[in-house]
């Protein structure tokens, strides 16, 4: 019996066209659906983004955040499309973000997709995840004196909050 011969996966077309020109990130497969997804560093998002838009990827369908659990990193993910005339089936990919919890920071894309407005206003709001350059990031969906961010695995809800001018 030989030695088991390690598993090749090939990179995507967008995996392909962002190491082709230098850009930095990890290719993780392709998702149930068949979407690529790519794990980006913070500091090469924007770049990275920057270069997708260029490549026609045109639309930001999706900004979301979510929690890998109490002292794990939070992530910032990205569902991009590439609408195109005549296009059957849109070419999507899907990016996310590790975001250490004691400074999860990154750069705003809403100055590519502005759809990307309300969707990080959210995910600053529900997470704690600061998007730098945001034209005007505060809460949404809380009271701008909440203090926490609620869906932190480790978040711990309050006892009482009282509603103020209620009336």
């Amino acid at each position: 019996m030989g030695a088991e011969q390690p598993v090749v996966v090939e990179r995507g077309p967008v995996s392909q066209f962002l190491t082709d020109n230098g850009f930095e990130h990890q290719y993780l497969g392709r998702d149930a659906a068949g979407v690529e997804r790519l794990e980006v560093p913070r500091e090469f998002l924007l770049p990275l983004c920057t270069a997708l838009y260029a490549y026609g990827f045109n639309y930001l369908q999706c900004q979301c955040g979510y929690d890998l659990g109490a002292g794990q990193p939070l992530v910032s993910l990205y569902h991009l499309i590439k609408l195109a005339d005549g296009a059957d089936r849109p070419q999507e990919v899907r990016l996310q973000v590790k975001l250490p919890r004691q400074d999860p920071r990154l750069p705003s894309v809403y100055w590519i997709w502005k759809s990307a407005d309300w969707q990080e206003r959210e995910t600053y709001d529900m997470y704690g995840i600061v998007f730098e350059g945001h034209p005007n990031l505060k809460r949404i969906l809380m009271p701008e004196d909440w203090v926490g961010w609620p869906l932190r695995k480790d978040y711990i809800t309050p006892d009482f909050y009282e509603l103020q001018d209620a009336y």
